[in-house]
């Protein structure tokens, strides 16, 4: 079985490499990422919500942005020497209120400096739950992984008039932060093709990409490569991104092999998603390698909390108890780590 997946997975990157070449308009070039990227120290870091969100509206609406938690939390991964996050916006909130949503990304950056931490932010996103509404968010379904995240836009866009909204939403975060040094990436779409969305992704993401060509912010843009399987929306993401984004929650030995490949592309290469404990894609088999690679690293999850993401995606544990193996998170609530040894090596792969 393994060798017949690195058998699928070789010939649909080889193809997808060899397409890449015809890069589209707008794009930078291989030479100006790879100076981008010399000139940052390796990028290490998690996908990071606040532990007292239990999603995107949760983390930036007005009554429950947590600047403290943020604050407290950041301290923990500027500790470790994490460098960068990457942070799920949402268009629900911009459309409730974009000034009041742009005022408070702004704090949140303040607060990400002062720890020296960049940012990738995350426009869209095809995971979990459909239909966000604004207000107050559900409570975590105990031990349920993710149980309250939301799908950004999550609804059918049948009409020029929902392309238009989201456009304006795009439109309105790349133009006011553009030239902001604190942001390090847009990640324009989260796994495009998720779930049931193929439709939605197979009309959104390649607009999405012309959108922020057209606004040229200073900082690069990508949308990572997740499905191996779904060669549309890889060419796509690979033809269209300044610098390579991916997802990868497989064994070192499969994940050096993905590692391997996307460099062929001659462009700087960051995985923005991995480490599932229970899948055996840890840090102490992973991280190291990565860095070895010159591959930023952006671990899920960072502190235990509404999310729920210690909790694997299909073993639910309706008792909410504690799994004996954490999937996905770093610390707890209180900045103990779950496990020290992993903290220590993160440490010590970021010369802290």
């Amino acid at each position: 079985m393994r060798n017949k997946i690195l058998i699928v997975l070789t010939l649909s990157l080889a193809f997808s490499t060899a397409i890449a070449q015809n890069k589209a308009a707008g794009v930078w070039p291989a030479a100006k990422a790879n100076a981008w990227y010399a000139q940052h120290k390796w990028i290490n870091g998690a996908n990071f919500t606040p532990s007292t969100a239990i999603n995107q509206l949760e983390m930036w609406q007005a009554d429950t942005f947590d600047p403290a938690t943020i604050d407290r939390e950041l301290g923990f991964a500027e500790g470790i020497g994490f460098n960068a996050m990457r942070v799920f916006l949402h268009s629900v909130v911009w459309k409730e209120d974009p000034k009041g949503f742009k005022d408070r990304i702004n704090k949140y950056l303040a607060i990400a400096d002062k720890h020296h931490i960049q940012t990738i932010f995350v426009f869209f996103d095809d995971c979990w739950n459909p239909n966000a509404k604004p207000g107050k968010q559900p409570a975590p379904k105990p031990g349920i992984h993710n149980s309250g995240w939301m799908q950004d836009p999550g609804r059918l866009l049948t009409t020029p008039a929902d392309f238009l909204a989201l456009k304006a939403y795009v439109d309105d975060i790349l133009t006011s932060f553009k030239h902001d040094k604190r942001i390090l990436l847009w990640d324009l779409y989260n796994e495009p093709g998720n779930g049931d969305k193929n439709k939605i992704a197979s009309r959104l993401l390649p607009k999405v990409f012309a959108w922020a060509h057209a606004i040229n912010p200073d900082q690069p843009v990508s949308s990572g490569m997740w499905n191996w399987d779904l060669e549309t929306f890889n060419k796509i993401q690979l033809q269209n991104s300044d610098v390579i984004t991916y997802h990868c929650y497989d064994t070192p030995d499969l994940h050096q092999r993905v590692v391997q490949l996307l460099k062929l592309n001659n462009r700087p290469v960051i995985c923005t998603e991995y480490m599932a404990r229970p899948r055996n894609s840890t840090f102490e088999n992973t991280t190291p390698m990565l860095k070895k690679e010159h591959v930023g690293a952006i671990n899920w999850g960072f502190v235990s909390g509404k999310t729920n993401t210690i909790y694997a995606w299909d073993t639910p544990m309706p008792d909410g108890s504690e799994p004996k193996v954490w999937f996905h998170d770093i610390f707890r609530k209180d900045g103990s780590p779950y496990k020290k040894e992993e903290v220590d090596l993160i440490k010590n792969l970021n010369s802290k």
